[in-house]
């Protein structure tokens, strides 16, 4: 998870073509298991918004899904609402369910820095900077969706280091596609000039 553009402009017509049609259905259907799709024909202009990445797992997503953070199971009227929609991959989404909103962190609340990728583990884990009154629904979250080191995120964050290890996506790319692997790639090549640069002084010729 990574800091987000919040909020997110609404697009032309949406008002128009799912809020007001939303809750007009909603009016008519109050019996309805589950309310009618509105919001879909939306999904292009919210996966820009999040530069269509995944909300949860910040990687880039060829095709993500409408997520309704807080769920129509818990609140139908939130069903068609702009602000509660995050662009997320479809097992995500899945995962999630119809879980309470107010026990995840949303990712819109994260800031730069609260989650990091570590190497060569790849495992997703909460950095100090994450506050105390937020922490324990960052660890809920990692705990209650597939993040930490699932093996089906996993897989593609592996794919994403092995791209730029055998040269086929710059540093750049991989800060588009997958900000997190390029944050701990940077990391690590501090580290190693930093050891180095303490080698170089160790070795060096002291004057007499």
């Amino acid at each position: 998870m990574i800091e987000l553009v919040n909020p997110l402009p609404e697009p032309h017509a949406f008002d128009e073509r799912c809020r007001q049609r939303g809750n007009a259905w909603l009016q008519e259907n109050p019996d309805a298991a589950r309310p009618r799709d509105y919001w879909s024909p939306f999904r292009p202009e919210l996966g820009e918004g999040f530069a269509n990445r995944c909300a949860f797992g910040a990687m880039y997503i060829p095709s993500g899904t409408v997520e309704h953070f807080i769920s129509c199971d818990q609140d139908r009227g939130m069903a068609y609402e702009w602000s509660n929609y995050r662009y997320v991959d479809a097992w995500m989404n899945s995962a999630k369910g119809s879980k309470k909103a107010e026990d995840f962190l949303d990712p819109f609340e994260v800031r730069e820095g609260w989650f990091e990728v570590l190497l060569p583990s790849l495992q997703l884990v909460l950095t100090d900077k994450v506050p105390e009154a937020v922490r324990a629904r960052a660890e809920y979250t990692l705990r209650h969706l597939p993040l930490r080191d699932d093996e089906r995120v996993m897989r593609v964050r592996r794919q994403w280091l092995r791209l730029f290890e055998e040269g086929k996506i710059g540093l750049d790319g991989l800060r588009e596609m997958a900000p997190l692997i390029a944050a701990a790639v940077e990391r690590q090549a501090d580290r190693n000039a930093a050891f180095a640069a303490d080698d170089r002084s160790y070795e060096a010729p002291q004057t007499p």
